[in-house]
């Protein structure tokens, strides 16, 4: 693989205390993405900023020091982070753990033991409502940008329209 096919490659943040689940996502998503992984939240937090930045983080509820949920909260809390898409991946499988990572901001939640069919097709479908929320706000600020220099026109020629009426 030529490094122009690695760069080509969405970024995806694997974040799991155990380095076997790590290996298992890797395992199952290494073909089309670029795994980067941390075991714990405060490396996962070192690595979401470092460019490029993650596209998708892959975020286990259960870890020592920080959970997944803290790990959230503060990546949705930074700037530089907030836009990144959460999926948590863990075996907390109640609602009421679900209910928790969505309201911090989380966009899905897979329970453990993972399909690597589901992931696949989860992370493939966050991936492209990610990019086309890119678009789209690209494409409201380019707008934004067209208003404003029209806006500017117009007003340059109210001005010199003015100019011509003045005695």
């Amino acid at each position: 693989m030529t490094v122009s096919e690695m760069t080509l490659k969405p970024t995806i943040l694997v974040v799991d205390d155990m380095p076997d689940n790590i290996r298992i996502i890797h395992g199952i998503l290494a073909d089309k993405f670029t795994i980067r992984a941390a075991t714990s939240g405060k490396k996962a937090l070192e690595l979401a900023r470092i460019e490029p930045i993650p596209e998708l983080i892959l975020l286990d509820v259960m870890m020592p020091t920080m959970s997944g949920f803290e790990v959230c909260q503060q990546l949705k809390l930074d700037p530089n982070t907030s836009r990144i898409p959460v999926i948590f991946v863990t075996a907390k499988t109640e609602e009421m753990d679900e209910q928790t990572g969505l309201e911090l901001g989380a966009v899905d939640y897979i329970c453990k033991p993972i399909s690597p069919a589901v992931l696949n097709v989860r992370v493939k479908n966050q991936l492209a409502l990610a990019n086309q929320a890119r678009q789209l706000e690209d494409l409201v600020k380019l707008r934004t940008k067209e208003l404003e220099q029209t806006r500017h026109k117009i007003i340059l020629k109210l001005g010199r329209a003015a100019e011509f009426r003045d005695n």
